[in-house]
């Protein structure tokens, strides 16, 4: 693993918080559904997944306050509790159905606060845009949360080209930026890049934080049609979506041979070369360093040209 490797930092949108290029979502700490976690198994590999992370140059953690109901805030409040390395912090809201009253983000805010131990949190997002409140509600409440010092920056997660401009305006209007907008964006699936969120993002100073960048794991090469994936992932990656990945894993095990690279650093490296903030999950060492071996090193143009026609056909998913 190469160590040390985050060099230059860069802005989180336009707050002044210096960031790593790639960060760690930790989606999979917290939960026990999805990623079939449990008590004992992940205690000692999220310490270590920590430690390597960090190792690495790695400083920015996301989480939310649905990863295991609060569990995943819990986890990383302990690693950084222990930890002397300042870390950047991301955690989000959910503007669940009956959540129809402004308190009820200070709320949950202080909740996330307490949880992580802290006064006030580097990027607060809105995790997605879920009626029957209006965005531009929960936007207004972030102004707020921002002019109170409950939160640094002010973010959205799943919002739309018109959703992200109101965002924009919205916390233009009350003095501040948004900061970022977290969105799906992998090989396998390239939308913002055709519906405009990508180019507006980065012309406008916007983060853009990618989540789920190895594709919930198919883009590893770990799974095949004759593997699939364990759980409810296996419904929408079957055999017969494996099948038809493979051109597009067959073009980066073209580059694993020049490069020496893993297909996972191949993938995420792929994303920073985009313009975007990668923060793929890690629930292991090897995951971690994977990860980190996706810093440090660059494709070149032919590269990304190869990969980009090898996976058209996910721009419009």
């Amino acid at each position: 693993m190469e160590t040390n490797s985050t060099e230059k930092y860069m802005q989180l949108g336009k707050t002044g918080i210096n960031i790593s290029p790639l960060g760690i979502g930790t989606w999979q700490w917290g939960d026990r559904f999805y990623w079939k976690n449990d008590n004992k198994t992940r205690e000692k590999d999220i310490n270590d997944v920590f430690k390597i992370s960090l190792d690495a140059g790695i400083n920015l953690f996301d989480t939310a306050e649905v990863y295991g109901l609060g569990r995943s805030e819990k986890i990383l409040a302990r690693l950084m509790k222990n930890s002397k390395t300042k870390i950047v912090v991301a955690t989000k809201y959910m503007p669940f159905p009956w959540r129809i009253f402004r308190w009820n983000l200070h709320f949950a805010l202080k909740n996330s606060l307490h949880r992580l131990g802290l006064e006030s949190v580097d990027l607060y997002q809105i995790h997605f845009p879920l009626p029957p409140v209006p965005p531009k509600v929960w936007i207004e409440e972030l102004a707020k949360s921002l002019d109170k010092g409950l939160i640094k920056a002010a973010g959205v997660s799943n919002f739309d080209l018109s959703q992200t401009k109101e965002a924009a305006k919205i916390l233009e209007t009350n003095g501040h930026s948004l900061a970022s907008n977290q969105v799906r964006y992998s090989l396998i699936d390239r939308s913002i890049e055709k519906n405009g969120v990508l180019e507006y993002c980065l012309s406008h100073n916007i983060t853009v934080l990618a989540y789920s960048p190895l594709g919930q794991g198919m883009l590893t090469g770990k799974y095949t049609p004759d593997n699939l994936p364990p759980g409810m992932r296996a419904n929408k990656y079957n055999s017969e979506y494996l099948t038809q990945l493979q051109p597009l894993i067959n073009t980066m095990r073209e580059i694993q041979k020049q490069r020496g690279k893993s297909l996972a650093q191949i993938a995420l490296n792929w994303v920073i070369k985009k313009g975007a903030v990668p923060i793929p999950g890690a629930k292991n060492t090897k995951q971690a360093k994977e990860n980190a071996g996706a810093l440090s090193w660059s494709l070149d143009e032919s590269e990304v040209i190869a990969l980009d026609k090898a996976s058209e056909r996910y721009i419009n998913q």
